[in-house]
Order: structure tokens, then sequence, then C-alpha cells
């Protein structure tokens, strides 16, 4: 499954970048950047997100099959977002609800 995912990804980020359909796609995508809780190494991957005032919101699917989000539970950790018209940094923060559902919340650095 991991290499289908890959592939699913680099052609979201590809799409991202199209002329056509990225200026779509790119208001509910971006990529996200962050440095792995364990590792220290920089991994980008895209996701959905949505807008809620000055917080973007990426609610995760398929929780239980993917490790990036666990890098910002409890305090959270900084985040840069990747967006076809620039870049963001931020603060972001995972939470599991009862359900198992899980949401990363990115709050703008004030310096943004």
């Amino acid at each position: 499954m991991g290499r289908a995912v890959r592939g699913v990804n680099r052609g979201i980020v590809a799409l991202l970048g199209a002329p056509v359909l990225g200026p779509l796609l790119s208001k509910v995508f971006a990529e996200v950047e962050y440095v792995g809780r364990r590792s220290g190494r920089v991994f980008r991957t895209p996701v959905n997100f949505m807008k809620e005032g000055d917080e973007y919101v990426i609610r995760v699917a398929m929780p239980d099959k993917k490790t990036w989000w666990r890098n910002f539970l409890g305090e959270g950790s900084p985040i840069l977002l990747h967006f076809r018209e620039g870049q963001l940094r931020g603060h972001a923060t995972a939470r599991r609800d009862e359900k198992g559902r899980v949401t990363v919340r990115v709050r703008p650095d004030s310096t943004a």
C-alpha cells in the first residue's frame, strides 16, 4: 500500500502545479512540511484542508494507516504549509476524538 500512496501523493502534487487544475485544487489541497519527531528528517506530504476563521483544518482520512499527524500530538509542533501562491508558517496540533477521527489544526504564526 505504501507504494500506491506515494504514487497518489506524487500525482496530487503534480496536479497542484498544473495550469488548469492547479488553481482549482489549490483551494482545498496544500503540502505540509514538518520535521519528524523521531527521525529529525524533513517530510512533505499533500493534504486536503479547509479554512475555519484564522486556522487551517486538516481532517486526516484513515488516520490509523498514517503516521505524519502524530508529530503534532500534545503541545503540537511547527509546520509549513505550501500553497500554490506561497507558504505559511504555523503551529499545528492534532487531536483524536472519541470516534477515532483525527483533526490537525494549524494556527498561523503571528509574524505570518
